[in-house]
């Protein structure tokens, strides 16, 4: 089976162990277990939990208590409609290879994560690219949408908030689109995997879960959640599709490691906690890159509503791999090349991380502007 090389994940592993400032991170700042404990009210006693653990297989579609805890993140769904996987990336893979099928007709939004249109071109399928638009805001032209959603579509992969714009669909628009593939009866993937960052209010907006009966949703702990080191997602859907995916699980996951669902449970009990520090630190952090960008006439932005990246346009007479190549030797400080996301003429910033990292970085990067300027 032939597929595209994964164009993020090769710049990362080719970059980010060689950077001192990593500003292409795109989780927000990791916890540690201290840090965690710490924050669910426990304290390293609570760790000899962990010693009468017996070290075999886990529960196969996750532990139930795990499960319960994901269904909390979720106005209307039960643990029949959650199955633990391998990441936000185990779960984006098992739907798409669960669902799509040679010849079938699917639409995504571009820029997104990479597997949500390389892995259904891979299977075969028929695979079209909504083009997001600076100017909608990096939101979807639902007539576009409409234009390609016709009769016989089977797959809508959307990205919500979006990666790498941070762009929010909101409730209504969630509805619209929803709408939109209810009349030709496809299903909707919408990787959730920066849920709970939005820049406003409580900071979670609705999952397609629970607006749509064909609605798929896939996260992680990875990026809100701050925890990527447990490689632990879910899949949340009709419980059509939890049984079709299961069949493709058997073959690739058995079950996730029981101390990465001991310690997901953990975090997800006390969710409405870890998700305020992770909103803390993306709202402080996202007025630094905003006072940054408004002092940089080489750079300009739709500034992000949700999650934790961006993309900037720079106005330099360099291809963006050039661009980020030589930020990287000469100041020390990683993005992400636009190349990498089908975005060429912007880079991809993550702004999660420790504030006086990306203030540092962010003042590397501006006397690199000044001497390419």
């Amino acid at each position: 089976m032939h597929i595209e090389p994964f164009g993020v994940e090769i710049w990362m592993n080719e970059w980010e162990t060689k950077c001192d400032w990593n500003l292409a991170e795109t989780c927000v700042e990791s916890l540690t277990i201290t840090e965690l404990l710490k924050l669910a009210g426990k304290n390293d006693v609570d760790l000899s939990e962990l010693l009468s653990l017996k070290m075999t297989y886990g529960a196969i579609e996750g532990s139930m208590r795990l499960r319960n805890a994901i269904c909390k993140l979720y106005e209307r769904q039960k643990p029949e409609n959650v199955i633990v996987t391998h990441g936000a990336i185990g779960a984006n893979m098992l739907v798409h290879k669960a669902l799509v099928s040679t010849g079938d007709r699917v639409v995504a939004v571009v820029p997104t994560y990479q597997q949500h249109y390389s892995i259904p071109a891979s299977i075969g399928a028929d695979v079209h690219a909504l083009k997001l638009r600076e100017e909608d805001g990096f939101l979807p032209d639902l007539d576009a949408l409409r234009a390609l959603v016709v009769p016989g579509t089977k797959l809508i992969a959307i990205n919500n908030p979006n990666n790498p714009t941070g762009a929010l669909i909101e409730t209504p628009m969630l509805q619209e689109i929803a709408q939109i593939a209810r009349e030709v009866g496809a299903w909707i993937l919408c990787d959730e995997v920066y849920r709970g960052t939005d820049q406003t209010g409580m900071g979670v907006t609705t999952s397609i879960a629970d607006i749509y009966e064909k609605g798929i949703s896939t996260a992680s702990m990875s990026k809100s959640f701050a925890l990527a080191g447990l490689r632990l997602g879910w899949i949340t859907a009709p419980h059509e599709v939890i049984e079709a995916v299961s069949i493709h699980r058997d073959y690739d996951t058995i079950s996730v490691g029981v101390i990465d669902d001991h310690f997901a449970v953990i975090a997800l009990e006390n969710y409405e906690k870890v998700l305020a520090r992770s909103k803390s630190i993306t709202r402080g952090n996202l007025a630094i890159l905003q006072e940054w960008v408004a002092h940089q006439p080489l750079m300009s932005w739709v500034k992000p509503r949700s999650g934790t990246t961006a993309l900037l346009k720079y106005d330099l007479p360099m291809d963006s791999r050039d661009f980020c190549v030589a930020l990287l030797k000469e100041t020390g400080v990683m993005f992400t090349p636009g190349s990498a996301l089908n975005m060429e003429g912007y880079v991809r910033i993550g702004y999660a991380n420790n504030p006086m990292i990306l203030k540092e970085g962010l003042h590397r990067v501006s006397q690199f502007l000044l001497s390419h300027g």
